[in-house]
């Protein structure tokens, strides 16, 4: 449509500098042709401003999101309006530029308003064509009308399926939210009502079948000692039971991730492509001959990495991030960089300090997991430490230090 205007406009001067050379009204249209040139690239071609009626549709300016709240009719197409009834006053050629301004009227300004303009515009256009044709001519006097109001209600008619067809998109994604939050929430009240399940007939059964056969020993100790000592080794083969089927369950709960024995290394390539996106690139590197590690060592760096780089996607900015994974002989350290904003961790933020527990003595941490503090509670528990390393503007650097075991 912007394409057809400066087209239109073009011809329409072109063909009064050929129809009428050396007038003394040819110097205002050139001035005028120019200067409307000039406004509309100005505003609908060059203008930064969007509406909100859909990502692939740019307006003049931002109108509210219904018709009926729309901004007044603004400056710029104002004085192109005005500047093209004038040009049509001084040269009827310049009608036909009106077309474009019946979409940019119908597109910006309320209905009403809209509607007026149109009706407007086409009155110049109706008296422009009269003035040239030199007489009456009922097909003029009606063409031009029948045009603009087929062009208008079809334009409307448009408009309002666009809009229904966005409230039928908002109202499916909405769904799909809501459907996929109700799904979250049924697998993990499953996932509960199984591990319940699983806890009350596993361990549940035989931590009370301990207990009755202990306090049987114990009640049969002085009297029947050998009843008791068979009590008593009868309780240490079901709390071994019971030890196997904890490992279970803390196996069946380790990342997933990690199953079938893929290595940490692996784990975290895949990761990083995972993380991949678009606004984010993140890489993966991994720096020595990778070691045996114990699961726990690897869940603990996993789902350090795994909050790390949902900080860095959630908070940072970042358009690039780096996960590396060192083997150092006696220590495995894990580094998640990224070039985001960072922040002062003198101000508040996280400390740069290391802080390490020993095993076991770690506080635990209530909350999202992704936290800094579930990770230091994670690096803790295993006698490591975490590190953080950041400044405004300069990016984070966030760094966890597992010792290791040496090997026998």
């Amino acid at each position: 449509m912007h394409t057809a205007f400066f087209l239109l406009l073009g011809a329409s001067l072109a063909r009064f500098l050929l129809r009428h050379p050396g007038e003394p009204r040819t110097p205002w249209v050139i001035a005028l042709g120019a200067a409307l040139l000039t406004l509309y690239a100005l505003g609908p071609v060059l203008g930064p401003q969007s509406t909100d009626r859909g990502p692939h549709v740019r307006s003049w300016s931002p109108p509210p999101p219904s018709r009926a709240g729309r901004a007044p009719l603004p400056g710029r197409f104002g004085a192109v309006v005005v500047i093209w009834v004038v040009l049509v006053l001084l040269a009827p050629s310049f009608a036909w530029c009106a077309v474009p301004l019946f979409y940019t009227g119908l597109r910006t300004l309320p209905e009403r308003a809209a509607l007026l303009l149109v009706a407007l515009l086409t009155a110049f256009v109706v008296g422009a064509q009269l003035r040239l044709a030199g007489g009456f001519d009922p097909y003029l006097l009606l063409a031009p009308p029948a045009v603009a109001a087929i062009a208008t209600a079809v334009f409307l008619h448009m408009e309002r399926q666009a809009a229904r067809q966005r409230a039928l998109i908002d109202d499916l994604i909405r769904t799909r939210e809501e459907l996929a939050a109700t799904e979250r929430r049924e697998g993990t009240l499953a996932e509960r009502q199984r591990l319940s399940m699983e806890i009350h007939d596993t361990l549940a059964q035989g931590l009370s079948s301990q207990q009755m056969l202990l306090q049987a020993a114990d009640r049969t100790w002085a009297d029947a000692p050998e009843t008791a000592r068979r009590h008593v080794r009868t309780a240490t083969e079901i709390t071994a039971r019971n030890l196997a089927e904890a490992r279970r369950f803390v196996h069946d709960l380790a990342p997933a991730e990690l199953a079938g024995g893929v290595p940490l290394h692996e784990a975290l390539r895949l990761l990083a492509a995972r993380e991949r996106g678009p606004g984010l690139e993140v890489r993966f590197h991994l720096d020595g001959a990778p070691a045996p590690l114990p699961d726990r060592v690897q869940s603990a760096l996993l789902r350090i990495a795994q909050g790390a780089l949902a900080n860095v996607r959630e908070h940072s900015g970042a358009t690039t991030a780096a996960v590396t994974l060192s083997f150092l002989g006696d220590q495995v350290v894990l580094d998640v960089a990224d070039d985001g904003r960072g922040f002062d961790t003198a101000a508040g933020g996280p400390r740069p300090v290391a802080e390490t527990r020993p095993a076991g003595a770690a506080r635990p941490v209530v909350g999202r997991g992704h936290g800094l503090p579930a990770m230091r509670a994670r690096a803790a528990q295993l006698g490591g430490a975490l590190t953080i390393e950041s400044a405004p503007g300069e990016g984070t650097v966030l760094s966890a230090a597992l010792p290791l075991e040496p090997a026998p």
